[in-house]
């Protein structure tokens, strides 16, 4: 039985069994990585053709996106955890999202995971002439330096380089990984400050008009200038060169182990937490920090 999780539940589809066996029984152990690849394209062609399953075979790029979405964060959880295992399966299940969005499209006439692989390929060796080419790259940021210009150079040849330095930058973006990408793209024009220091003197002239805003009591006003505290410590932890989607993915794995230890000794005292109170549960949660 094949097991496709996502999200609303796990849709099980049983492929012919002859088939499976006949299909997939082919490949030795040793099999390449390619091989095994063209095995997992196979397979998701077999479960989108007539007579294959039912669930795959009404599926829709739109459908699908929420388990493209899914599984990223799936493997993002497997690699915090350091579930080397579990990241293996995670990437597995990351990998059967571009062959399902690719054997759709296949089916439309839109194109094939063969152009998508293509187009990976090309990109990557354009994107890299130090490696590949006459440049030179000494450090990281000569790197970053040229792989901006090649993706400009790109967009000027297919004709997009006048929307705008922002304009590529997905709206569709988690809020904070956008704020990064706005804030990074701006700073490589020129648009930033000169040192964390002044982004410290920013960040401290954002609180206090925060804190005006809350004496206020204006809502949209209090969104608005939470929202720029955000973008202002988006662009701190640039300068400190700390991931801040990542920091914060650390600072709530730790609530979470904080506050399930709170749970676990109260349940050890026969208690729970509604008859708990803010007294005990911080006490225990200096404890946990210990």
């Amino acid at each position: 039985m094949l097991i496709l999780r996502g999200g609303a539940g796990a849709f099980a589809c049983q492929p012919a069994t002859q088939w499976a066996r006949a299909t997939l029984g082919k490949l030795k152990a040793d099999s390449t990585a390619g091989e095994k690849f063209q095995e997992l394209v196979t397979l998701m062609a077999r479960l989108r053709a007539p007579g294959g399953c039912p669930w795959d075979r009404e599926q829709t790029f739109d459908s699908i996106k929420p388990y493209t979405l899914e599984e990223t964060y799936e493997v993002l959880d497997a690699i915090d955890r350091r579930d080397w295992n579990g990241l293996a399966e995670e990437l597995g299940d990351f990998m059967l999202q571009a062959v399902f969005h690719a054997q759709m499209a296949g089916e439309q006439g839109l194109f094939s995971i063969g152009d998508a692989l293509d187009a990976i390929k090309a990109k990557l060796i354009r994107r890299h002439p130090h490696v590949f080419g006459e440049r030179s790259a000494d450090s990281a940021a000569d790197v970053l330096r040229i792989w901006g210009e090649a993706k400009a150079a790109e967009k000027a040849e297919n004709g997009t380089a006048a929307a705008g330095l922002l304009a590529s930058v997905p709206r569709t973006l988690p809020a904070l990984v956008e704020a990064q990408q706005i804030a990074s793209r701006a700073a490589r024009a020129g648009f930033d400050w000169e040192n964390p220091d002044q982004v410290l003197e920013k960040l401290h002239e954002e609180l206090a008009e925060f804190d005006q805003a809350r004496r206020n009591a204006s809502q949209p006003e209090l969104e608005d200038e939470l929202g720029d505290l955000l973008f202002v410590l988006v662009n701190l932890a640039r300068f400190v060169k700390v991931d801040p989607e990542q920091a914060l993915r650390r600072t709530n794995a730790k609530f979470r182990d904080r506050f399930g230890y709170i749970e676990r000794k109260l349940a050890e005292r026969g208690r729970k937490l509604e008859d708990s109170n803010i007294g005990e549960m911080e006490a225990l949660w200096q404890e946990a920090k210990r």
